[in-house]
Order: C-alpha cells, then structure tokens, then sequence
C-alpha cells in the first residue's frame, strides 16, 4: 500500500455528506447511506477512489497544461466540438498514473470481495455531483458487472476520461462551472444480481407537478439501466405520505408499464433479453415490496432534509436481487427539478388553434412548442438537430444532451415518466411526449408540428406550427368567503390541480375514469355470466387479466381514480359525484349494448338516483360503492365526500342511501357525509325533505335550467333560450341556498356560470352561498376578477401565495 493510500481510497464507511469534496455527490451519499440507514436498509458495500487520484493522476507528466490548452482553444458551440472531447478523453484514458494507485485500487477490490472475483458496479462521481441545484445526472460513465483487477482498471480509466464528454463539458458550461474546479471520483460498489429480479427510482414527489405528498417508485425487470435509457417502459406506482403516516398502508395508484426488454448480467458485461409476456404483464414488486421502499425513501428524504436545513425530496435508486429477493437502495440524492422552483408562479399554455393529431404518448411538463421535425436514428445524427427543431427518436442517451439542448421539444418512441429523456426535458424546461409507438415512421422529417403536453397527461402531436398562448401569473389567494371549488375528472391532473388556491374539489365525476381507466360496462362486470358472445368475453378477459375477476377489476381502477384525487388535494375535502352516465354514453362502453336500452331522450331517462337501486344496475352499484369505500378506509382518505345526482323523490333517496348503507357507505359512519346534487325542480320545491336525508347541497346549474324552462342544453337551436339566470331559474336556486341554510347545511354550486357571467357570481355572493366550484383553467381569472371589484378602490394589488 502507498503512502497516498489514504488520499485515494476510502470505504463507504469511512465517508459521508462532508466529503462530498473529497469523493463527489454519488459516494458521499452512499457513504451518508450506508452510515445512517444501518439495519433498516441493505446498501450494498463499496469503495471510493477520491478526486485527489484524479487531480494526481492529470497533474502527473503535465498532463493538466495538454487539457487546459485543449479546453480553451475549442468553440463548444461549434462542430469541432465532439472531436476535441474525443482527444481529451484519449488523454485521460491513457495517461500515466502516478506510482502506487493501480496497487491501491487493486488491494481495495480483494478486501471488498475476501480475495474472490466479486462483480461490481463502477460509477463516476463528480466533486459538484448530486447536489441541490445541479444533480450532473447522467454526463459521466457508469459501468455494470465489472469483474476482475484488470477490468476494474479499464473501468475505472473510462470513468476518470467521462469528465470530458462533450454533454459533461456542455452542463458545465450551461451552469457556470469552470472545468478545472470540477474533480471526479470514481465509486466501486458491490453489484446486486438483479437480472432475475428488478430495478428502478424511486422520487420521494410527483416529478410531473412537483406535489411532495406522494412517492413515487418505478421499475423494470432486470438491470436499471434500461430506464434511463428509456427502452422499457416502466411500472410505476404511488403511495400517499400524509396517510401512510397515519397508519394506512395502501398502495395508491398502480399502473403497469410494457416493460418491453430485461437487462441482465453476461460475461461479456450486461445484455437486453425479451421478457415472458406473463414477467412483463405483472407488477415487478408486490405491495409489501412498494411500501417498504416507500418506508426507507420516505426516512432517507427526512434524513437529507435534516441535513441541508430544508425540504429536500430525493431521487433514490433500487435494486431487488433475483436469487434473494433482498432489495437494495443503491444511490441517493436530491431531487433538482422542482427543489428550487417557486410556487407563488405559473405559467399556463394553452392551444390557441388545433390540428389533426398525428400521435400521442405520455405527457412530460404542461408545455406547448413548435417546431420542424428532426428524425435522429443513430448517434452520428445529432449533430443535425438545429435549435428550435423537434427532436424525434426511439429513444435518448446522456451523450445526446447537447444536441436535446437545441431542441424545442423532444419525442421519444418508449420510455416513462423517469426515463432519460423526461428528465432532461424537465431540467431543460421544454415540452417531451414519450412513449409515441412508431413515432420514427409516423412523423416525417422537415414536417412542422406542435407539441402539446398541455391537455393533460396524454402529449399530442398536431400537424402543423400552431399558434399557442403562454400566459405567466402570480397565483393569488382566495377570498375567504364563498369557499372556492374546483371541478375536475382526469386524475392524471389532480396534482396539478392541486396546487391551485382551492379549499377542496366541489365535483370529482368518475365518468373519466369509468371511460378510460376501465372501459368496460360496469354490468359486464358484476354479471359476467349475462355476456354470451365469446369474442366479446375474450375481449374483456384480455383487459382485466391480472385481476381476480371483473368485479375486483373494477372496484381497484375506480378506487386508485378517486383515490389520486382525494390524495392530490389530502386533507381539503373532495366531493365525489355518484356515477351519472345516460344510457346513450353508457352503450359506448364495452359490452354497453347488452345491458343499456335504447332511449328517446336519455337526459331525462334511466340515469342518476334511479340506476343505483334498480335491479338492472343494482349489482354494479355495490362495486360503485365497494370502490369509495376502499378509498376511505383502506387509503384512509376520508376527506371524500359522496354525492348522489339526479335524484327525483324523497323516497328514492330513502331507498338509495339504504342501498349504500348495505354496501358499506353508511352516512355518518367514520364521518361519511353523503350530499346530494340539486339539480331538479322537485329538489327545490321539497329541500326541506331531502335536507333530513343528506349533509349538503350542490346545484347543478345546468340541468335545473335545463328542466325548469324545459330546454334541452344540448340544442343548437334553442341555445339563445338556455339562460342560467332566467328568475325562474334563480329562484330555485335561492331556494335551495335558503332551505339548506335553514338546516345548518351548507351549499355550493358546480357550473361555469359563475365564471362567464360576472352578474351571476355577484348575485350567489349575495345569497350567502357557501361554495363555487369551477373548471380549472377558470380559477385564477375567477379570483383575479373578484379582487379586482372589491379592492378596486383601494387600488389594492393582489397578493399572491408565499
């Protein structure tokens, strides 16, 4: 052993968080890891070769002046660019290490593995690695499955050299760092044989919306490499901080990627496989196994945030050996996307004109650009993308960072929401839709195209330069009183939502979620044995496989629906609308012609109340009501609150609230409050009997104008006569804001009315309604205007959310 063996290796055990100038980010996190998480987590052993053996190894035979002068003589911008990192790696790579390193290195591998052979990952680490601000993810070389002394060398030269990829050089220079203040260090960690088992990350936030009260764990069979590469398309799963907290172990969402290849280990280093349909169909984890991740991700992200004096979410890495099933946490650090973004802020895109849509995958930032397309099939092309261009690609690479800084978006044909190409997206702050099948023979390149990811989690890609609104805004608060609502549906924008200035959700419609998380006629799957064509039998078993039958099909992807968007706005309360289909949306449903009738006029037909308790609908009800009752027991989200529309007649109510006690919603039971949409003249005429029977009132603008000037709101022809505050109309409302009032119950009202028309808002303001429920895109101009009026004249600014 040299004399400067102890400048240049150091065990994990002998390093933490304090070191990170000594052993950069990465080490000195698995150093803090393993020093804190002790028996609680297994991290897997390791060495570091410290920046002082690089700085000794380019200091050595003046190698530094060689690199030095290399550095300042390039135009990075310029296409001379790639070669000149070329030369500076061969540099590195080949230089002459100074006397006594290679000995040390090569005695830190047998005391790691007892004298034996051991396979291990190699990572580079940089000194300015993994920090708050500036995470340098992915610019540096990792290699997994190394074996042997004389590999290990090999490797670890790879990663000494990688400080000078054109991406690492280009961040640097993006960030202000200069070259020669940045050292790396070279991590040695045991290898967790995952090839039979699984990988993945785990972000201790919603990485979309940036919402810290989720978990949230992806995985893929086999190595995790294929992640980041975004070649298999992941599974992803969410469990709720606040609720797990309380004692609830319930996995939230799960949601099953393709998880289209497994990365294993070879002799020749790692190799892709093709999993069995029946690997890559199933969870990669069980639920005991997402929530003890979630236990340690959740300690590690209090441990950090101790540590730096702030709220620090994490980005953490996975691994579950195969033989085993042990799982192991193999990398940590900070979370750098949303960790520094301000949420007094926003920015809203919107589509000012459409275009046909080409193709859709999933959603990555609520941004819209433009642009031509650049088709990249192969590495030798980036150096064509043009800035402003739209980067397309089967997948993305950390070496095809620069040419994605030129990009105005970037589309991907697999890969999820933590694959490379959706972080750098995210850093980047431009618009990605990943996950696009045939995206490469779809689009064509020169085309031009609009890339929205501002419509919800599905990215769309619309034919032509579209114009597009971007609209910046403080976020300003609510008045305090009526309470404002915000309506919504789509569950993949509850977190989003969420953070807008609202005291809870005044309408959640699981019809969203019944059409595109289930698809499937609800009877189709309470009652199977009605259903006698055998393709259309086929049909449904291909989409619930996995499931114990339709009925637990059902209740599960209608309890993690509701149950995003209870969690997303946890602990503010959510009113969940009953089911309210008409028969005609529920024959487009599969296996929806078997059970639904055909109805002249389905507006005022077989829907609402009246389904629940008919012996037509009755057993799907019971799943309706199983689904809610999970999500407040099970997930412990009893902020929801269920709402029963349409209903006609007091004794219907009777009938429907017995029903719902009989299949576990009782009213009043664990604090479930049960409301009731009013909706219908006779829930005006008769309020002071259906306040006996529920806990509040939601009016439901649209059908009570609808049935009181008997206009149908869906004709053309009679729109000009379809008038919210026509006095008929406004008298039942005040009635029913009068008559719950009378009972101590409180009342809102779900519409865009309020919105459009400044004089209606006025008016419920002035009837001492309780709540105002809005669509979303209509919340801050609501408020906006509302403040605007009564401070007008103070002349008092808005003042925005800290």
């Amino acid at each position: 052993m040299s004399k400067q063996s102890g400048c240049w290796i150091k065990s994990f055990g002998e390093i933490d968080l304090n070191d990170v100038g000594s052993v950069g980010g990465k080490n000195a996190s698995l150093g803090e890891l393993h020093r804190v998480l002790g028996s609680h987590a297994w991290v897997p052993d390791g060495f570091a070769i410290t920046a002082d053996a690089y700085r000794a190894v380019i200091g050595h035979q003046g190698l530094a002046g060689r690199l030095l002068g290399i550095l300042e003589a390039t135009d990075w911008s310029s296409k001379d660019a790639a070669s000149a990192a070329e030369a500076l790696r061969q540099l590195v790579a080949n230089a002459t290490w100074p006397d006594g390193l290679e000995e040390d290195l090569r005695a830190a591998y047998r005391r790691l593995g007892a004298g034996r052979s051991l396979a291990v990952a190699v990572r580079s680490s940089a000194t300015l690695e993994d920090l708050p601000g500036a995470s340098f993810a992915g610019l540096h070389e990792s290699y997994l499955n190394i074996r042997g002394e004389h590999e290990l060398v090999a490797a670890v030269r790879r990663c000494f050299a990688s400080i000078f990829t054109e991406r690492a050089i280009s961040y640097r220079i993006a960030k202000g760092f200069a070259h020669d203040k940045v050292a790396i260090s070279v991590g040695v960690q045991r290898m967790v044989d995952a090839s039979a088992g699984a990988s993945g990350v785990i972000f201790t936030l919603d990485t979309e919306s940036g919402c810290r009260d989720v978990v949230m764990i992806t995985g893929v069979l086999g190595l995790g490499e294929t992640i980041v590469q975004g070649i298999a398309d992941p599974d992803e799963f969410l469990v709720h901080k606040p609720t797990y907290h309380l004692g609830y172990r319930a996995v939230l969402r799960h949601r099953i990627g393709a998880k289209q290849v497994r990365m294993i280990r070879s002799r020749a280093g790692v190799r892709l496989v093709k999993p069995r349909q029946s690997q890559a169909s199933a969870p990669c984890l069980s639920d005991t196994e997402i929530l003890a991740l979630t236990e340690q991700a959740m300690s590690i992200e209090a441990h950090y945030s101790r540590r730096y004096g702030t709220n620090t979410p994490m980005d953490i890495e996975w691994a579950k050996d195969g033989r085993t099933g042990r799982i192991a946490i193999i990398q940590a650090r900070p979370e750098t996307v949303h960790a520094g973004r301000a949420t007094a802020q926003g920015l809203r895109y919107t589509m000012r004109e459409t275009g046909p849509v080409l193709a859709t995958g999933q959603a990555v930032g609520e941004r819209i650009a433009s642009g031509p397309v650049r088709i990249v099939r192969e590495r030798s092309a980036l150096a064509s993308v043009a800035k402003g261009e739209v980067m397309v690609a089967e997948t993305t690479s950390p070496d095809w960072e620069p040419a994605m800084r030129r990009a105005a978006a970037i589309v991907t044909e697999h890969g999820g929401r933590t694959c490379h190409a959706a972080i750098i997206a995210r850093e980047l702050g431009i618009p990605a839709i990943v996950g696009v099948a045939n995206a490469r023979r779809i689009l064509q390149d020169g085309d031009p195209v609009t890339i929205s990811c501002a419509e919800g989690e599905q990215g769309k890609i619309r034919r032509g330069q579209l114009a597009f609104d971007v609209e910046s805004f403080a976020i300003p608060k609510p008045p305090a009183r009526p309470h404002l609502l915000v309506n919504i549906a789509d569950p993949d924008k509850a977190f989003a939502t969420a953070s807008l200035p609202v005291d809870g959700v005044g309408l959640a419609r699981i019809e969203f979620i019944l059409t595109r998380s289930i698809g499937i006629h609800p009877m189709a799957l309470a009652a199977p044995q009605r259903i006698t064509d055998p393709l259309l039998r086929k049909r449904i078993a291909t989409h619930i496989a996995g499931f114990r039958d339709g009925a637990d099909f059902f209740v599960s992807r209608l309890a993690e629906g509701v149950g995003v968007i209870a969690a997303a706005f946890y602990p503010r309360p959510v009113i969940v609308r009953l089911s309210d289909f008409k028969t005609n949306e529920y024959r487009c449903l599969l296996g929806g012609d078997v059970f639904e009738p055909t109805e002249g006029n389905p507006m005022i037909g077989f829907r609402g109340a009246s389904r629940y308790v008919h012996p037509d609908y009755a057993p799907a009800f019971a799943l309706e009501c199983q689904a809610l009752g999970h999500v407040r027991t099970a997930m412990g989200l009893d902020n929801v609150i269920v709402m029963v529309p349409f209903c006609r007649r007091l004794e219907e109510a009777r009938h429907v609230l017995d029903a719902m006690r009989d299949n576990g919603l009782e009213r009043g039971r664990a604090g479930l409050k049960i409301y009731a949409m009013a909706e219908i003249p006779s829930n005006a005429l008769s309020i002071d009997g259906f306040a006996e029977l529920f806990d509040g009132f939601s009016i439901g603008s649209n059908d009570l104008t609808q049935l009181t000037l008997g206009v149908d709101r869906d004709s053309a022809t009679l729109a000009g006569d379809f008038d919210e505050e026509d006095p008929a109309v406004l008298r039942l409302i005040a009635d029913i804001i009068a008559g719950a009032h009378r009972h101590a119950l409180p009342c809102g009202l779900c519409g865009q009315g309020p919105s459009d028309r400044a004089d209606f808002a006025d008016w419920l303001v002035a009837q001492d309604i309780d709540s105002i429920s809005l669509n979303p895109d209509s919340v801050v101009p609501f408020i906006t205007r509302q403040f605007r009026k009564i401070d007008a004249a103070a002349d008092m600014p808005i003042e925005p959310v800290s």
